[in-house]
């Protein structure tokens, strides 16, 4: 894929049906980094500011991620930091163990991350490959392994698909640059144009 373009991307969130449409993501995209503002309504209808900066090298082998989550009673903070090579570190230099083999990251909720298998592993369409995620579930500002798949099924269309035994799958539309567009049932792109 071309070297990423500096710029703006928006998405709306809709997974929370009773909010849907309320919150927004705006990422500021770089050539190695993303820094960017989640504000939405988790599950339980309270809003939540996440804001995430993540650095990565030129293969898209993520190396730094900082995580700040606020709530009207609590911040919570992330640090993480890997070698590109499956082995990750907290923000005092101590090894996570759970997270051993890891190379991307996905965190919940933002589309963005997505991209770092599409982008680091180019497929052929047709094609179906495996990942094992360092999965951040950010209302609680957690980390875990989680098995993931991807297929391409079309130039600009990948299914990505959760093995953790949930069953969830979602077919994922991306741009040019390997960046979601639309996430079925989960997040929307503002349209850059709009």
């Amino acid at each position: 894929m071309p070297p990423i373009r500096s710029r703006t991307i928006c998405w709306t969130p809709t997974w929370n049906k009773n909010r849907e449409g309320l919150g927004l993501e705006h990422l500021l995209l770089a050539e190695r980094t993303a820094d960017s503002v989640v504000l939405a309504f988790d599950e339980e209808r309270r809003p939540f500011r996440l804001t995430y900066r993540l650095a990565w090298n030129d293969s898209w082998q993520l190396r730094d991620a900082e995580l700040v989550l606020t709530t009207e009673s609590l911040t919570r903070s992330l640090s993480l930091h890997t070698d590109g090579q499956g082995h990750w570190r907290d923000r005092d230099g101590q090894a996570i163990d759970d997270l051993d083999g890891c190379v991307d990251i996905d965190i919940w909720p933002t589309p963005f991350t997505n991209s770092f298998p599409i982008r680091r592993e180019p497929m052929a369409v047709g094609e179906r490959r495996q990942f094992r995620m360092a999965w951040i579930f950010a209302p609680d500002l957690t980390a875990r392994a989680q098995p993931q798949a991807y297929t391409r099924l079309a130039d600009r269309t990948y299914r990505f698909e959760s093995l953790d035994g949930s069953d969830f799958r979602a077919d994922l539309s991306v741009d040019g640059d390997g960046i979601v567009l639309d996430y079925p049932g989960l997040f929307r792109r503002v349209r850059e144009d709009a």
